[in-house]
């Protein structure tokens, strides 16, 4: 293999005898167990000077597992994990890709606005990633949407449900790339790799108020099976769908990779870690890079039971979750003066 071409590995991460570990995905049946889980693989391979590609490798047992057994058994974790869920920041980017502003756009306003006078803030932000998204090396480009959606404890594993809270309007996927990155004792972020994601969001609460964003976002999400290590294909095909008993109740293809994106992944990810809270060492980052797809759009309301799946072939398995019942009010939310 040519050394000007990093090689392109997938891994998992699952429980195997009370214990996280990663996994190198061998083919659609079969994962070769390592030695540690994916964040110690990570640290390993940033003290040792090398790639982490070479990191799993040089950490490959003999035992192998059945991959279908893993998913049947709810062994199944996010590609990549932080021992304190604390030190794992989840958050996202949209009105990232060619055509998620006509998706956004129709949801806040008068489909006749034409002129700039009249453009929605998101048109606007749209066309400021369509005009400078994509920056010459060296140079900064347009700041993108950004948002918050929580810590390590709102990510649900592959396969496991995703929690539909008793306050939530909606419950709506979102097929999404999702990079993953691990800073180092200097505070430097390094990208592991890509998964695929499931930004689950509230397009209810975001569409009747726009300022109401940052709430809808406030939700549980997936990514993984699988993480690819390597070049991230500049042009992505896959499929978005949601399920009820193993028949297809909506289906649509959805395109990402930069290809198909207004802002470069390099872009966004530079207006990510300017802030120096999100270049804490050894915190892990989770960043969702946006869609231009939804089941909302087309007027699809998912209902507990289904399931969403997100397929990018690129990237192994499906990432697959049903919804949650609604939970019922029984936290205690109410503030106690001391």
């Amino acid at each position: 293999m040519h050394h000007d071409t990093p090689e392109t590995l997938r891994i998992i991460q699952c429980r195997h005898q009370g214990s996280v570990r990663a996994a190198l995905v061998e083919g659609p049946d079969r994962v070769r167990l390592t030695d540690a889980d994916t964040y110690t693989l990570a640290r390993r391979a940033l003290a040792e000077g090398k790639g982490l590609a070479t990191t799993v490798k040089a950490s490959l047992g003999d035992e192998t597992l059945d991959y279908a057994d893993l998913v049947a058994s709810g062994q199944l974790l996010p590609p990549l994990t932080h021992p304190d869920p604390a030190h794992c920041l989840v958050t996202g980017t949209g009105l990232t890709h060619l055509g998620s502003a006509d998706t956004r756009s129709a949801m806040h306003a008068d489909s006749s606005e034409t002129d700039d006078a009249q453009l929605t803030d998101s048109m606007r932000m749209f066309r400021l990633g369509v005009e400078g998204g994509k920056p010459a090396e060296g140079q900064v480009g347009a700041q993108p949407e950004w948002f918050y959606k929580g810590d390590g404890d709102c990510v649900v594993a592959p396969e496991a449900p995703l929690p539909w809270p008793s306050f939530a309007e909606d419950a709506g996927e979102e097929p999404e790339l999702a990079g993953l990155y691990l800073i180092d004792d200097q505070g430097r972020p390094h990208r592991l790799g890509f998964a695929i994601g499931n930004e689950f969001s509230d397009h209810i609460t975001e569409r009747y108020n726009y300022l109401w964003l940052a709430h809808s976002k406030l939700r549980a999400c997936s990514f993984g099976p699988e993480l690819l290590i390597g070049e991230l294909p500049s042009h992505l095909e896959g499929t978005s769908r949601i399920t009820r008993d193993g028949e297809t109740l909506w289906e649509k293809p959805f395109l990402t990779g930069e290809d198909n994106m207004a802002h470069s992944i390099a872009n966004l990810e530079h207006h990510h870690f300017k802030y120096p809270g999100f270049r804490r060492p050894g915190d892990v980052h989770v960043h969702f890079f946006g869609t231009a797809t939804l089941s909302f759009a087309d007027g699809v309301s998912v209902k507990p039971g289904e399931r969403y799946e997100i397929e990018l072939p690129a990237f192994g398995r499906p990432l697959r979750n049903p919804l949650a019942p609604p939970t019922e009010d029984e936290e205690q939310t109410s503030v106690t003066p001391m």
